[in-house]
């Protein structure tokens, strides 16, 4: 028994150092590629021009999609042992709906015009997936009359998600002269992160993370069944709560400033459980560095694919993500598994 917790944590620990590695070299090719393709970074250093374009706009896109990731794949994680359910994502309470609604109501309320300040318009937008997303969330909860019962919990945010999908898809067809600009939210983009966005991620990264962290042992309780988590003495509804705070505050953070970006939170956990079992203590974090270096990746991919045109890292991390699903269902079903 305790030559496997060795090796787990050895593997736990290899695993982190490979998913730094790999955010040590995502960040450098991420201030390489742009419109132009890959430029090489140190021939950038005799040039101004190209030295501001790095600093202002390429590595904070990419800090921003390394941040936005990581938020994804720890909601992700927390979703999935707190619904006991690997195929929980971090949208299932209805923020990804929430956020879709409240920017489409900002845009009808403030209006979509090119004489708007920018940074303005992108605070406001931000702010109103934020709002959107909570809001989506307490309904959840209302609907749910409480935390005690994750099914109804489960079936309150599918309810939630459709309804408002509904009101949003409404507001669209009322009001077509947002769609367009509305479609860039649906589809995911990384490419209005600042370093504000980027402070904002972070310190809510910062603080999701120990909140989970502190609460894991609650997952590994509830793994084990709702009797025997009980029986262990966790006071379950406040720490229920505490949970679904986490993955509401760090789902909305990430999806205000990108959008909806799919199968980032779903498939995270899957690939760190994958290669080492471990308890929720380090699945959460493992599941976050795996989350930021996915959609890292994935919006590196979208910059240079077909530059200077850019893919909607939403759409490349679904067909990513799904092929991934795809394959991971036949390989279990070959087995005689579920999943």
């Amino acid at each position: 028994m305790n030559l496997c917790h060795t090796l787990e944590h050895r593997k736990a620990l290899l695993l982190a150092g490979g998913l730094l590695l790999a955010t040590a070299a995502l960040l450098l090719l991420g201030v390489s590629v742009g419109s132009t393709g890959f430029d090489r970074v140190l021939s950038l250093q005799r040039d101004p021009q190209a030295l501001q374009i790095v600093w202002e706009i390429r590595l904070p896109r990419t800090v921003g999609a390394w941040l936005a990731g990581a938020l994804l794949g720890l909601a992700g994680a927390v979703a999935q042992g707190l619904f006991r359910n690997p195929l929980a994502d971090p949208y299932l309470l209805g923020s990804a709906s929430g956020a879709s609604l409240g920017v489409a109501c900002a845009m009808v309320l403030f209006g979509v015009s090119p004489l708007a300040t920018h940074w303005l318009a992108r605070i406001g937008l931000t702010g109103a997936a934020f709002v959107g997303a909570v809001l989506a969330v307490l309904l959840t909860l209302l609907l749910a009359k409480g935390v005690q019962h994750t099914l109804r919990l489960l079936l309150a945010g599918v309810i939630v998600g459709v309804v408002l999908g509904a009101i949003t898809s409404l507001i669209l067809l009322l009001t077509p002269d947002i769609l367009q600009a509305m479609q860039a939210f649906m589809l995911g983009s990384t490419g209005f992160i600042g370093w504000a966005a980027c402070a904002v991620m972070a310190a809510t990264f910062a603080a999701c993370l120990l909140a989970a962290w502190m609460l894991s042992h609650v997952l590994d309780g509830l793994a084990l069944g709702e009797a025997t988590a009980q029986s262990l003495g966790l006071r379950l509804p406040s720490m229920r709560a505490a949970l679904v705070a986490v993955l509401a505050l760090a789902t909305g953070a990430a999806v205000a400033q990108t959008g909806l970006i799919a199968f980032v939170g779903l498939a995270a956990p899957h690939l760190v459980r994958s290669v080492v079992k471990t308890t929720h203590g380090r699945l959460i974090v493992l599941a976050s560095l795996m989350g930021a270096v996915l959609l890292t990746a994935a919006d590196i991919l979208a910059r240079g694919l077909i530059a200077p045109q850019e893919l909607p890292v939403g759409v490349l991390t679904a067909v990513l993500g799904g092929g991934y699903l795809l394959w991971l269902m036949h390989r279990q079903t070959g087995r005689g598994a579920g999943l």
